[in-house]
């Protein structure tokens, strides 16, 4: 008697021919939240090596979906891949921070236009309300809660302006000035900017665009004015962050 081969059953993903790959999109945006958060909050500095090996087993994935996850991130420019040595967190240049900087200085004076005109009174009540909890996370929180809730306030102001796109361009150009300060960064102070927050709030609800504009720039400068810009400065941090790994 000739033997049929026995036929599996197809998994509901392979009938028809179809794959699907919902799954693996799923994991694969779990995967660039995670390094996102990680290298927005500082864990993960400038320079360090990403473990493709160590992600797959973590999320229980194949190293094909965590290429694919690191590809985003790669074109986001937060993370960089070098010729036969891996994929590493990226190091901004100089001109690149100079340029980021400048790019975000325009877009927050922009989304401030808009803001203005389109920011209903409650929305604006609940942007003061994040201002007291970023001071009550200054008073009490710890560093971890504090760079959160930072870059959480231009996050939230950009969404009140109602358009995704400028929104979306500056999450990303804030993801990598993350960077930028985690390597450059010479002055640490010890605050989160509540109250130059508060006061951008308060220009906002008075419908004084021209003072929130001049707030923002303010604030934005005392951002900048706390790195340095030098090779040595990049060199140096990243020598630190080694001998922290190693001591």
């Amino acid at each position: 008697m000739k033997k049929t081969r026995r036929q599996s059953p197809k998994s509901p993903a392979a009938v028809n021919g179809a794959v699907d790959t919902s799954d693996n999109d799923d994991v694969s945006e779990r995967i660039r939240n995670t390094l996102a958060a990680a290298i927005g909050e500082g864990a993960l500095k400038p320079g360090t090596k990403i473990l493709e090996e160590a992600i797959a087993e973590h999320f229980g994935v194949s190293r094909t979906v965590v290429r694919g996850a690191l590809g985003v991130l790669e074109s986001d420019h937060l993370l960089e891949r070098k010729r036969n040595r891996g994929t590493f967190v990226a190091e901004p240049t100089i001109e690149q921070a100079k340029s980021l900087f400048e790019a975000r200085r325009k877009l927050e004076r922009l989304l401030l236009e808009l803001v203005i005109s389109r920011a209903t009174e409650e929305q604006l009540d609940a942007l003061e309300r994040l201002t007291d909890e970023e001071e009550h996370i200054h008073q009490h929180g710890d560093e971890k809660s504090k760079t959160v809730l930072s870059g959480k306030f231009h996050i939230v102001l950009a969404d009140l302006a109602g358009n995704p796109v400028l929104t979306e361009m500056l999450s990303k150009v804030v993801a990598r000035l993350s960077l930028v300060m985690s390597l450059y960064e010479e002055d640490r102070k010890d605050d989160c900017g509540a109250d130059h927050h508060r006061m951008i709030v308060a220009a906002l609800k008075s419908k004084d665009l021209a003072r929130a504009q001049d707030l923002m720039e303010h604030h934005l400068a005392d951002i900048e004015g706390r790195v340095r810009l030098t090779e040595g400065q990049g060199d140096r941090h990243t020598f630190l962050a080694v001998l922290e790994n190693f001591s």
